[in-house]
């Protein structure tokens, strides 16, 4: 059968209190996406609220992402996403989670997400993440009550990273920093290099710079379990 990947985007658009819009990073979904594609997996859209995910960094000097922009199933997709409490994890044999600073406001709490998670790797699936995709791994936890990530190498935006972009006090917490506090052992590179952390089934990215080694590895080990 055809390997089928959820995607989940963002539903926030609002960067804390600055007045700045936000949403999933655009070249974090184009990338991955265009991979998933070229692999011949099918690919669904979910996110908290459902509907229309707003969209963050679309350069179009970037000729992935101005494929992706102007791919109008695509666009059909994320404005029409799947509502998080809605879609059936046995139906997917991986979840991406797609970075984006509005991830962190509305990823961690989604329950239905979390459980998405849990499902897919205790059936043998894959989960994987990039940038501050990871924000939605932070509360996911297994059918023996620990947390996905405690005791797992993970990649994801990190602290020194946040400070670059001026965000330090902007985000609702640190990402590296709650994972650390889950167990995670928070694998780092320099600011804005590419850096990706398999662990088994676990697949994380630290930054933008990392989406399309985390996608690569999903197919990797998509192909692998076939």
């Amino acid at each position: 059968m055809t390997p089928r990947i959820l995607m989940a985007l963002t539903s926030h658009s609002a960067l804390g209190n600055t007045g700045r819009t936000t949403g999933y990073y655009v070249p974090e979904a184009a990338h991955p996406l265009a991979i998933f594609h070229a692999a011949g997996f099918d690919v669904d859209f979910v996110s908290p609220a459902g509907g229309h995910a707003p969209a963050d960094g679309g350069n179009r000097t970037d000729e992935i992402v101005a494929a992706f922009l102007d791919n109008s199933a695509v666009q059909a997709q994320v404005s029409a996403t799947h509502r998080s409490g809605d879609i059936s994890p046995a139906s997917y044999d991986a979840i991406f989670y797609v970075g984006g600073h509005g991830t962190m406001w509305d990823f961690p709490d989604d329950a239905h997400l979390a459980s998405a998670a849990a499902s897919i790797y205790e059936r043998g699936g894959v989960v994987s993440a990039v940038c501050h995709g990871p924000a939605g791994l932070v509360n996911v936890k297994l059918s023996n009550g620990e947390y996905l990530v405690a005791g797992k190498t993970v990649s994801a935006f990190t602290n020194a990273e946040e400070a670059a972009v001026n965000l330090t006090d902007v985000v609702p917490f640190l990402l590296e920093s709650r994972l650390i506090e889950r167990g995670a052992l928070v694998n780092t590179a320099p600011n804005f290099t590419a850096n990706v952390s398999v662990a088994g089934r676990l697949v994380t990215g630290q930054n933008p710079a990392s989406a399309r080694g985390v996608a690569e590895a999903v197919v990797s080990l998509l192909r692998q379990a076939a």
